[in-house]
């Protein structure tokens, strides 16, 4: 049985998202391997150390750095360069990537110090894209006042739906993990009454609780992320999603982050979102909310870790 990287852990009080890109070649191989083994032992070392930290450090590997760093052939059958999603009003940029860090920990000081274990080995090959500090704010709320990941899977289900099956046996106990840094006009959305802003997300602000389908609007951000397959059951997706912000300058948002056992699954809810069910009905939310990035990775199993790190 495979061992998955920790990518079904719930949500933790402190998270540091880490993008980075090689800017050596010749020297990315040689520090992959480190990162192989340091993923590892950043993770037992922590449960240890701090047993109720509920600590994890997932890495997850872009198609580009896949093929370069000369991982096993063929690829994860989804794993691709996230391609632009153009809908007539907002877009869902694609950037550049090669591996995706995801620290989580109770402490700040535990994230803090993973991101800078791991940027020791990667700091003299490769250049860090983005550093996004996340926290948790009040009960689980995005800047925004709503409750995040209401409708993520629980228990059993979030294997289910995040990790990778028998449907592609290679790769089983992987998971396709895909990311946007969204931006969000807090001037604007302030302007809304808490029931215009209830409609554009299509639960109540203060309960969480999801509107009748006969009330809530076509184009809210839950009616449009409910997708189904081709028999009618539920497709979802597990979302780590995390506040973050510079107030200062401006800057506030959300960390979208998702694991998903398949990428088409996460695609299919951005179409949704982006280019509208049906086409010109496209989500509330981006109004207020803008996409500053977009990249698709794919979390390996440890044993594919281990068989590639070194000591």
């Amino acid at each position: 049985m495979k061992q998955s990287q920790n990518v079904t852990d719930y949500p933790n009080n402190n998270t540091i998202f880490m993008v980075w890109k090689f800017i050596h070649q010749e020297e990315a191989k040689t520090s992959f391997e480190k990162l192989c083994a340091l993923v590892g032992n950043l993770n037992n070392s922590y449960n240890i150390r701090v047993p109720d930290g509920k600590t994890s450090c997932v890495m997850g590997i872009g198609h580009d750095a896949w093929i370069k760093l000369g991982l096993p052939l063929p690829l994860p059958k989804e794993l691709v360069n996230f391609e632009t999603i153009a809908g007539a009003k907002h877009t869902a940029i694609s950037t550049a990537g090669d591996l995706h860090f995801h620290l989580r920990a109770s402490n700040a000081a535990v994230c803090f110090d993973m991101a800078i274990a791991i940027t020791k080995v990667l700091g003299d090959v490769a250049e860090c894209l983005e550093e996004v500090h996340g926290f948790r704010y009040w009960d689980g709320r995005s800047i925004i006042g709503f409750v995040d990941g209401t409708e993520n899977p629980v228990g059993e289900e979030r294997e289910h739906f995040a990790l990778v099956g028998d449907e592609d046996p290679v790769y089983k106990g992987g998971s396709y993990l895909f990311v946007q840094k969204y931006f969000h006009n807090m001037k604007n959305w302030e302007s809304l009454t808490t029931e215009e802003q209830e409609k554009v997300i299509g639960r109540s602000k203060m309960d969480d609780i999801e509107m009748d389908d006969d009330v809530k609007p076509a184009n809210s951000h839950s009616a449009l992320t409910a997708i189904t397959d081709e028999n009618g059951n539920e497709l979802k997706i597990v979302r780590d999603n995390m506040p973050f912000g510079n107030p200062s300058k401006g800057e506030i948002g959300t960390y979208f982050i998702s694991y998903a056992s398949t990428f088409s699954t996460t695609k299919k809810m951005l179409e949704n979102m982006f280019i509208g069910d049906p086409v010109g009905n496209y989500d509330r939310i981006l109004d207020f909310s803008t996409a500053q990035t977009g990249t698709l990775f794919f979390v390996p199993t440890l044993d594919v870790l281990d068989e590639y790190g070194q000591s």
